[in-house]
């Protein structure tokens, strides 16, 4: 099949023929990516709101979830995202999607991880890309759209239920709680975060209780959080 967009000058390398005997131009015709299956690409976005200054206390601290209309995890409140379009950039993903299932626009946005597990949705092997915004509450409308039931801002707090070391690792279990007044809507989840020593950080979040958010999105949402506050 052809290249998959029209400029390939900077792919060119050397120039030589591969061990095939193949220009790029030919190795490209005779390419075939469906070879082998590929996985899916989404993204999900932690969008935190506040009315006055924070601190590191985050006190008064918003973040904005939706309402799952379809399966996987049907009535459970899940981070705005969804499928990367083929002609798409990853970032323009992020910002289409937010804007599709919230009304939500305009906002910066910043990449800070990757989340792969094998088991993180049934319906395919999906590898998400998460970002996260910062926004003044009363700078946005929200309105639920796309496969979103309801969107709404939720209060969150985040505590340190455990603290331990290991011979190598520090490992931290967080409580979150999620709360919406306006809906008497309640929802907690727990999340373990393993860091590793050393100058390489090797980084973990894993969910331990996920209460009534799908996926893995409590820990994506904590992974958010620990950023957040190291800023502030």
């Amino acid at each position: 099949m052809p290249a998959f967009f029209d400029d390939i000058s900077s792919f060119y390398g050397t120039g030589e023929r591969n061990a095939a005997g193949q220009t790029l131009e030919e190795f490209l015709e005779s390419y075939d990516p469906y070879k082998y299956k590929n996985p899916s690409c989404t993204t999900d976005t932690v969008v935190f709101s506040y009315k006055e200054k924070l601190d590191q206390s985050l006190t008064g601290l918003k973040l904005l979830l939706v309402k799952r209309s379809n399966h996987p995890s049907i009535g459970f409140w899940a981070l705005p995202g969804g499928f990367a379009e083929l002609q798409e950039d990853i970032d323009q993903t992020a910002r289409r999607e937010l804007e599709e299932e919230t009304g939500v626009r305009g906002l910066a946005v910043e990449q800070f991880a990757c989340y792969g597990e094998v088991r993180r949705d049934p319906r395919a092997r999906i590898i998400t890309t998460a970002y996260m915004a910062l926004t003044e509450e009363s700078a946005v409308t929200v309105k639920a759209g796309d496969d979103a039931a309801d969107a709404a801002w939720f209060d969150v707090r985040m505590e340190t239920e455990e603290e331990h070391e290991e011979s190598d690792s520090v490992i931290r279990t967080y409580r979150l709680n999620f709360e919406n007044a306006e809906q008497d809507i309640t929802v907690q989840a727990s999340v373990e975060h393993r860091e590793r020593k050393g100058l390489i950080k090797e980084k973990s979040f894993h969910v331990l209780e996920q209460g009534q958010i799908a996926a893995d999105h409590a820990a994506i949402i904590a992974q958010a959080i620990t950023i957040l506050k190291s800023r502030l």
